[in-house]
């Protein structure tokens, strides 16, 4: 979703504080809506009404969402602070996502002690989500 919103931005036009802010809320909006469509499935399927307890259980477990845009987020961040062009610091927070979605496949085959075949699938699923986030970027620039 981040490498998505990323992708789109050109840094040409958009000034840092309307760059950040716009990745920060669709982070924001993208959590809850995930967590919120999870919840609504599970009420659906059990009958339930929606309860704060149900709602904020489903918030909790989609937190991690909000913690993988917080890379790039920095990423972004940092490059302001340090006074890096506008669009150097969305095209460093773009391979920010790219990097992060190969490590977290590769973290997770090693923590799930996956075969050296299962792992090459995990890597390659985090490689292509990468490309696809790259090409995507191609395509809208």
């Amino acid at each position: 979703m981040m490498g998505a919103l990323l992708a789109a931005e050109s840094g040409r036009k958009e000034t840092y504080i309307e760059t950040f802010a716009s990745a920060a809320i669709a982070a924001c909006l993208y959590w809850l809506a995930h967590a919120y469509a999870t919840v609504l499935g599970r009420r659906v399927s059990t009958r339930e009404p929606l309860t704060p307890r149900g709602l904020t259980r489903g918030l909790v477990h989609d937190w991690a969402l909000v913690r993988g845009a917080a890379i790039p987020l920095l990423a972004l961040l940092v490059a302001w602070v340090t006074g890096a062009a506008q669009q150097t610091a969305v095209e460093a927070a773009l391979y920010t996502v790219v990097a992060s979605l190969i490590a977290f496949e590769l973290m997770a085959g090693i923590l799930s002690r996956a075969t050296r075949a299962e792992l090459a699938l995990e890597v390659g699923v985090g490689v292509t989500m990468g490309l696809g986030v790259l090409a995507l970027q191609i395509v809208l620039h």
